[in-house]
This record gives structure tokens, sequence and C-alpha cells, in this order.
């Protein structure tokens, strides 16, 4: 279903070894980011979204995490 639009998305990062950590929010639409630096997209019918890591390096691997809040 759609995501109410009182809700957050928000996306984790988790490196090994650690706990999850908050990297980005969003609401809807496209947020170009700044570290790390890329883009954050929600979908306007707000039934998905994406992270884009425009530089990605073998220290950005991990895994990443989107929850609704």
């Amino acid at each position: 279903p759609n995501i109410q639009s009182n809700e957050v998305i928000l996306w984790y990062c988790q490196l090994p070894g650690r706990g999850p950590e908050l990297l980005v929010t969003g609401h809807k639409g496209s947020k170009e980011l700044q570290e790390p630096l890329g883009r954050l997209s929600v979908e306007a019918d707000r039934r998905s979204s994406a992270l884009w890591l425009a530089q990605p390096w073998r220290g950005d691997a991990a895994v990443y995490y989107c929850a609704v809040g």
C-alpha cells in the first residue's frame, strides 16, 4: 500500500561489525545528498524509494535498510 503522507522514509547503513546508522530521510520527490554524495528518490505514489550513491567506493560496502516511520 501507499506510504501515508505523515510517514517518513528512512535509509540506514550498517557497516560490517557495527550497528545500523541513520543515513538519510525523505518524504516525497528527489533530494540531492551531500554526504554521502548521491540522491534519494521517493516515488510520487509513495510506493517505493531508491537510494543512489554517486561515487561508491569499497568503504561503502554495507547492508542498506529502508524503513518507514
